[in-house]
């Protein structure tokens, strides 16, 4: 098991256990800014077999002994995962469990062997996109994968 602590935030690896936060908090943000794709539902409520079975890892983080974000990297292929999935309960925002939860996944992914974390998102995701820009990703031509993605960023480890 994979335990980060940084201040009152812990990251862990995924458990069964963890799969309503995972659709909750990734549910909420997605509501909030977009709208459900067939392929957030599957996912969300099977995330054993759409991410974890074919090679990838969901990480949760903990603050105060409260599950309060997650994220999760999926497998794309030998030396490449996409960053995906991240999301933060809005009671715990502004802690820092985002930085926290990137930190963990990008060391994760680099302890998978990966030589490129990918990532999709939407440029209304501010806070989110400077996120990303500070850790090292650049932006790269999105290949239009999802419907409400609109900018694709890539990291090299």
């Amino acid at each position: 098991m994979t335990t980060l602590e940084i201040h009152q935030i812990v990251i862990r690896d995924y458990n069964a256990t963890h799969q309503p936060w995972f659709e909750k908090f990734n549910r909420a943000w997605i509501e909030k800014y977009f709208w459900m794709e067939a392929v957030d539902i599957e996912v969300l409520q099977h995330p054993e077999e759409n991410i974890i079975s074919k090679g990838g890892k969901i990480l949760m983080a903990y603050y105060s002994d409260e599950v309060a974000g997650t994220v999760a990297l999926k497998f794309v292929e030998p030396g490449i995962y996409e960053f995906t999935k991240m999301a933060v309960e809005e009671k715990f925002r502004g802690k820092k469990i985002g930085k926290a939860l990137a930190m963990a996944a990008i060391e994760k992914a680099k302890s998978l062997g990966a030589k490129k974390i990918i990532l999709y998102s939407n440029t209304l995701l501010v806070n989110a996109i400077e996120l990303y820009r500070k850790l090292g990703f650049k932006e790269v031509a999105d290949d239009g994968i999802y419907q409400r993605s609109d900018i694709k960023m890539e990291l090299t480890l």
